[in-house]
Order: C-alpha cells, then sequence, then structure tokens
C-alpha cells in the first residue's frame, strides 16, 4: 500500500495555522465590542480550509474545539454534562472547518471569490448551529434555569440573544469580510512566489 505524502509546505502552513487558531482563540475572550467578545478563531479556520482542504479545516477546528474544552467558560458546561461538552465543543469545531473547506472546493471551481464567501458564512452558521443543537440536547434543563434567571421569558429566546446572538453576527460579519481577503492575498503571493 502506497502511503500519499503530505507537501512540506503544506504542513508548514497547517502548523502555521494551528498556532493562530491557539493564539486567537486564548486571546478571543479579550477583544470585546460592548458587553460581546469578538472571536476571530474561525477566520484562519475557514483560510486553511481553503488553502489546504476540508481535512485541513476539520484538524483546524478540532483543535478550536479543544483550546475551547479549556477555556473558563466551558467549565459552567463541563459541570453540567461533560461528555455533552465536549462532543458538542470538538464537533461544531471540526464540522465547522470540514464544511467550509468543502463548500469552498465545491464553488471554488467555478470562481474563487464567491467560494471564500461562501466558506466565509458556512463556518460561523455551522458552529453556531451545533452549539445550538449541543444546548438542546445536552443542556436544557440548566439553559432554562440560566434564562429564568437573566430574565429572559423562555430558554429559546435566552439561547438566541443571550448566548449567541451578537457573536453570531460579529464573527459572520468578520468572516465574510477578511477569511476572502486574506485566501487572495496568500494565493497571490504563492503564484509570484512560483513565477
Amino acid at each position: 500500500m502506497e502511503h500519499k505524502r503530505i507537501p512540506t509546505r503544506t504542513l508548514t502552513g497547517l502548523a502555521l495555522f494551528t498556532a493562530v487558531v491557539i493564539v486567537l482563540q486564548l486571546l478571543g475572550s479579550f477583544v470585546r465590542f460592548g458587553p460581546f467578545s469578538i472571536s476571530l478563531v474561525l477566520i484562519p479556520i475557514v483560510v486553511g480550509a481553503a488553502l489546504y482542504g476540508s481535512w485541513a479545516g476539520a484538524w483546524l477546528g478540532f483543535v478550536f474545539g479543544m483550546v475551547v474544552l479549556f477555556q473558563p467558560d466551558t467549565g459552567a458546561f463541563l459541570t453540567v454534562n461533560p461528555l455533552g461538552t465536549v462532543l458538542t465543543v470538538l464537533l461544531k469545531g471540526a464540522l465547522s472547518g470540514f464544511c467550509a473547506g468543502t463548500v469552498y472546493r465545491f464553488i471554488s471551481k467555478k470562481s474563487e471569490l464567491p467560494a471564500a464567501v461562501c466558506a466565509a458564512i458556512t463556518a460561523p452558521v455551522v458552529n453556531t448551529s451545533l452549539f445550538l443543537i449541543g444546548c438542546l440536547l445536552f443542556f436544557m434543563p440548566t439553559i432554562n434555569e440560566w434564562a429564568a434567571g437573566a430574565g429572559f421569558p423562555s430558554a429559546g429566546k435566552f439561547m438566541i440573544f443571550g448566548l449567541v446572538g451578537g457573536n453570531f453576527l460579529f464573527e459572520l460579519l468578520f468572516n465574510i469580510i477578511l477569511s476572502p481577503i486574506i485566501v487572495r492575498l496568500i494565493r497571490i503571493g504563492s503564484h509570484r512566489e512560483r513565477v
């Protein structure tokens, strides 16, 4: 059985993007826009998925999930349901990167800019959707208590407006603006190196 070798340039790029994901996730809670922390970590996941493929995006998303597991905000969920927390956090990260890479690969056959924009939309949508699904599956009794304590009329409104609302919109906006630009700049730089 013949093994396919991964080019050194790809391994180096993935190592760099892995480090960027870790640093951005660790520092992400310090970047705030009013009451919302702005996570920029999906940008290197989308860019890595566009440059190196769906499995690279899944790896970067998995690394993102691993870092999230060790952050203080995750502790509230870990005490309620450790297995549900681990599954939700790791799956939402890995699948957001994998899906972004798949969308990019499919659309880039026609045009790279729309592919990068669609991948930039896909990552936060998948990430947030799987977080909400994880909340529904593993944490609803606790979320009902949190919603009542925060003065929300329902757990659904608390989940949308209290847990994900502003963060999702900022993540989506920053992804749509920055990911396509970064992918394009890296592609231009790579093309010039080869010439």
